[in-house]
């Protein structure tokens, strides 16, 4: 993430950047010494899924400040 906005590492917490999910649970985040996108816990396709094909899971970076 860090890289794909053209940030360091120390910006992305001047600006709290901050990953939000869909929902209450919060799947995704961002890896503090590297800025990478990683997962926040284990995510179980078959209990979110169940019979859909495509499973989604939408969240959005939200950038306080300018850009």
């Amino acid at each position: 993430v860090a890289k794909d906005l053209g940030l360091q590492l120390p910006a992305l917490r001047d600006r709290g950047v901050r990953i939000v999910s869909e929902g209450r649970t919060q799947y995704f985040s961002l890896h503090g010494k590297t800025g990478h996108l990683v997962t926040a816990e284990r995510i179980d396709r078959e209990k979110l899924c169940r019979l859909v094909e495509k499973c989604v899971l939408r969240c959005e970076l939200i950038v306080e400040g300018e850009m």
